[in-house]
């Protein structure tokens, strides 16, 4: 019997890391310095993730090297029309190299040759050594390479599962009799992208038949006296051009670099390297799953171990003396200054509070401070159902105090937290918490109203790098270089068998509880200076931490909806879904899953061969691609669409909310409770989960049925909804100065009409719907930064029309073009943007070489101080708002918060008390150049009242 075959893995790295910038482009890894490693992080992850569930043998990464390689000698332009790498694939690079080495991973790399060159010479090489080979790579001319003991390994990547291609799968996908042939298919349509020419007019299509005919581009060249017309002159005119593109194409598989077995060995990993090299990118999660345990654990015990061989080797530490005179823990400290804390190794001083004078002592120290750090230990992290386990504070760096209740007993719990009201009702006392919202909601269970000043270092951390996480294990490890307890350490991993905090004695939870209100105690005394050198310190206390009070009662007042109204909507939805489909299967001939991409790409475009004015894009799985907006081009081109695209609205709207909503309903009121989010968007909007009120639809006849769902809490109270009116572009005008946008709202004219006057060139009087129609899409979208392309595709019109009206649009309102060209140039020098409240957006790519991602920046440059300071003038009126409605003992209440929206619950006898007020505070939140106009609705659902 013959031994296994050993497994070696080649990895394409600069495929590897562009894949992995690009993955994470909409959503950048930022960390603390400010530095974007989504690239490194996606390399990262990719080649753990080949390590644990491949088990390779041997392994090797193969990178290009900077210098020009032959084949630019012999085609100049080879790779010329290439963009320039992205800044922060080239800062990624160098670190994508050190933690190859740190996994003890050899680094393949050689002047004047490409990484396909060099694994396809190193793949060749193996395979008669006895290997199985695996190229890792997305990069689909490695199929060129393919062998009986070569595989093509195409990794994961958005949701599509590892693909491994073998000579089969190559000759299928590229339809083709011998895998040599995919050169010559390269050859003849050429690639764009590394500017081989190939020849004119052979696209993928044309190629694979051409070479399924003829056999090589030799070959077709040969007899191209077959051919006709167009073809057959550029086959003839072309033919050296074909010749040396299939050359460029050919992966050289004799790179002057030595195979060794033993180099590739697949070996442990340097556990310290990795360590400070994941410690430096700030990549905890990854460090956990790769090293088995929390960073800051994994530090001490290599730091341990490296310390003890030092001291067994000269019987004495690198700094301190003798061995016996030294403690491992000084040890740790000595050898690896940069070892994350944590609990273990710190010096923290917690106490348990379970005595009659525990309890007197603790609240007389309490009660002298100036400011606590609190937090709740719960049985569910929904605050309005959830049961209190304990409670903790701190008020000095490295010390605090848990009080445990028992939360299957009520009234003895309401005992012990009466016994701290005082303390958190206290108006003198500032409270700290993280997440503090979810404190002050549950203490609301127990009769509490916590009072006083409040620091939300979640809220601090938000102004100061909007897009970074803001969970506090994050925090702690980045800015306080610590590791918390992990949760998990109490109640086990997520299943099943996992435990509830009420399940644990008081002494189990009494450290990792101290913990959270004593590392959020350090926190706090860390962001507040920074808020205060980034200017930021009136927007977290006048906006950000009032709110937090606002959103507590507004989301523990819920709202109440017909559950009734929702199940008949149900049914009829349900009904028009059947008919719907019946429809669609009468025109396919045919029955499918509707809710299939795959079967409806097969329906639509080779059943049904629908193709629209473009060509029919695919997924990288090689579906046919068939999103709303691709559909939505093919609207106008048969039935059949559109009726999908009306079955797709109405099972979502079904399903997300028709069906959805009534199972939300609490339990303890018959109402339903939305959670905000102050600290997810870059913006500064607010957010709505569990269940998102704020995307119910309302421009479609359907999506405004189920805002008559929601209704006032009984026949004595009615629904107001107050909104603020183009608040955008009033915004726009104030910041541009344009005289011509401030005159139309200052004298309440028809905005869009009046822009569709300016724009086309006719009196106001004679604007008409469709005018005005493409005013109001360039009137939005000039704010969003929209391009010709853009207002084309929206508006549905040519390009070369989209430009004319955006010129004429810049014509008109030149300020505003000013404005735009201002907030663009003030971005690259300072990268970042602020609201008129100081509010910044950080635009680290705002000077990036790449077009795509420089312009994605541009336009967030453009918006982000607009859109951001609609979002602080509505925070700012809910606050105001808020205030009056308890200074006036006023029962009307707020409920709901949908961006320029606000909803009331109103007794019908404060009808006419609060709406004239309600319009005022909301008009003067923030006063501008520009007026505010809000527009008022009373009704018996939320629909009337819009």
């Amino acid at each position: 019997m013959s031994e296994p075959r050993k497994k070696l893995f080649l990895l394409d790295a600069m495929a590897l890391i562009y894949r992995a910038h690009f993955a994470f482009s909409k959503n950048p890894r930022i960390n603390s310095k400010g530095m974007n490693t989504g690239a490194a992080l996606g390399f990262t992850n990719t080649l753990v993730e080949v390590l644990q569930k491949e088990k390779p043998t041997h392994i090797g990464v193969a990178f290009d090297s900077a210098a020009k390689t032959f084949r630019h000698d012999n085609f100049a332009a080879y790779k010329a029309n290439r963009q320039a790498m992205p800044e922060d694939i080239s800062l990624a690079i160098p670190y994508c190299k050190k933690i190859v080495e740190a996994f003890n991973i050899p680094v393949l790399i050689l002047d004047g040759y490409e990484a396909d060159d060099i694994i396809g010479t190193m793949a060749g090489k193996a395979e008669k050594a006895g290997f199985d080979v695996y190229m890792m790579t997305p990069d689909k001319d490695y199929c060129q390479l393919v062998t009986e003991h070569v595989f093509l390994y195409k990794p994961a990547f958005l949701g599509n599962a590892v693909e491994v291609w073998d000579v089969n799968k190559v000759l299928e996908k590229w339809e083709i009799s011998n895998v040599s042939q995919v050169i010559d298919i390269l050859g003849l349509q050429g690639d764009a992208v590394d500017n081989i020419p190939g020849i004119p007019g052979i696209g993928e299509k044309t190629a694979k038949a051409l070479i399924q005919k003829y056999g090589s581009v030799e070959n077709l060249i040969a007899n191209s006296h077959e051919l006709k017309g167009k073809q057959k002159e550029n086959v003839e005119n072309f033919a050296d051009q074909g010749i040396m593109s299939k050359e460029l194409a050919t992966i050289h598989c004799d790179v002057p670099l030595e195979f060794s077995e033993e180099g590739l060995h697949c070996d442990a990993p340097n556990e310290e390297q990795l360590i400070n090299l994941f410690n430096e990118l700030e990549f905890r999660q990854l460090a956990q799953r790769v090293l088995g345990q929390p960073m800051a654990a994994a530090a001490a015990s290599v730091a341990t171990k490296t310390a003890k061989r030092k001291t067994s080797d000269s019987g004495q530490t690198s700094l301190f003396g003798a061995t016996d005179t030294a403690t491992e823990e000084t040890i740790v400290e000595a050898a690896a200054p940069v070892v994350m804390r944590s609990f273990k190794n710190s010096m923290a001083d917690y106490h348990l509070i379970n005595t009659p004078e525990l309890h007197e002592s603790l609240v007389s120290y309490l009660e002298k401070q100036e400011e606590i750090s609190f937090d709740t230990e719960t049985t569910s992290i929904d605050a309005i159902t959830a049961s209190l386990v304990g409670m903790s504070f701190s008020y000095r760096p490295g010390e605090a105090y848990y009080i445990p209740v028992p939360p299957n007993d009520k009234e003895e719990t309401l005992r012990i937290v009466s016994l701290y009201k005082n303390v958190l009702q206290n108006p003198a006392i500032q409270k700290v918490g993280q997440n503090i919202k979810y404190d002050i909601m549950v203490l609301k269970n127990y009769g509490v109203e916590v009072q006083g000043p409040l620091f939300d270092t979640m809220l601090a951390h938000y102004l100061l790098e909007p897009e970074m996480r803001h969970n506090m294990d994050v925090l702690s490890e980045t800015y306080l270089n610590y590791t918390p307890i992990p949760i998990t350490d109490l109640i086990g991993p997520k299943g099943k068998n996992q435990k509830n905090m009420s399940d644990l004695a008081p002494e189990d939870v009494k450290d990792y509880a101290c913990e959270d209100a004593d590392i959020t105690l350090r926190l706090k005394l860390y962001f507040e200076p920074l808020l205060q050198e980034r200017g930021l310190m009136k927007l977290f206390h006048e906006v950000e931490t009032p709110l937090v009070q606002v959103l507590a009662d507004v989301e523990r007042e819920g709202i109440t909806i017909d559950s009734d109204a929702l199940a008949d909507i149900s049914t009829q939805l349900e009904s028009e879904i059947i008919t719907l489909e019946k429809r669609i299967f009468e025109i396919a001939g045919i029955q499918f899953n509707i809710g299939s991409p795959k079967q409806l790409g097969e329906i639509l475009f080779d059943r049904l061969e629908l193709h629209g004015k473009s060509k029919v894009k695919k997924t990288k799985t090689g579906q046919h691609a068939t999103g709303e907006e691709i559909l939505s081009k093919l609207a106008g081109e048969h039935e059949i669409v559109r009726l999908i695209l009306d079955h797709r609205q109405l099972t979502k709207l079904k399903s997300t909310y028709v069906d959805a909503l009534p199972q939300l309903v609490c339990s303890l009121d018959g109402r339903v409770h939305t959670s905000f989010n102050q600290a997810v968007t870059a913006t500064g909007r607010l957010s709505s989960t569990n269940p998102n009120l704020q995307n119910i639809p309302v421009r479609t006849e359907r999506g405004r049925e189920i805002r008559k769902a929601f209704v006032p809490r009984d026949n004595k109270h009615l629904l107001i909804s107050a909104d603020y009116s183009q608040i955008e572009l009033r915004i726009m005008a104030d910041f541009s100065g344009d005289p011509t946008m401030k005159e139309a709202f200052k004298n309440g004219l028809d905005i869009h009409a009046s822009t569709a006057s300016k724009v086309f060139h006719v009196p106001l009087d004679q604007v008409d719907g469709e005018m005005r129609r493409k005013a109001k899409t360039i009137n939005f979208g000039i704010i969003y930064g929209i391009s010709a392309f853009g207002l084309a595709e929206r508006l549905s019109i040519p390009r070369r029309e989209a430009a004319d009206i955006i010129e004429a649009y810049f014509q008109e309102f030149p300020a505003v073009k000013e404005y735009m060209d201002e907030a663009i140039n003030k971005a690259r020098e300072d990268e970042y943007v602020e609201t008129l409240l100081g509010r910044r957006r950080y635009l680290r790519d705002i000077n990036s070489r790449n077009q795509n991602i420089r312009g994605f920046a541009e336009r967030n440059a453009i918006n982000a101080p607009i859109q951001g300071t609609a979002a602080d003038i509505i925070k700012i009126a809910m606050i105001n708002i808020h205030e009056y409605l308890k200074q006036e003992n006023l029962k009307t209440r707020m409920i709901l918060q949908v961006h320029d929206e606000l909803l009331f619950d109103t007794p019908k006898d404060e009808v006419e008390i609060v709406t004239p007020k309600i319009v005022e505070l909301m008009t003067n939140a923030l006063p501008l150049s520009v007026p505010m106009e809000v527009g008022l609705g009373v009704g018996d659902n939320w629909l009337e009242a819009h």
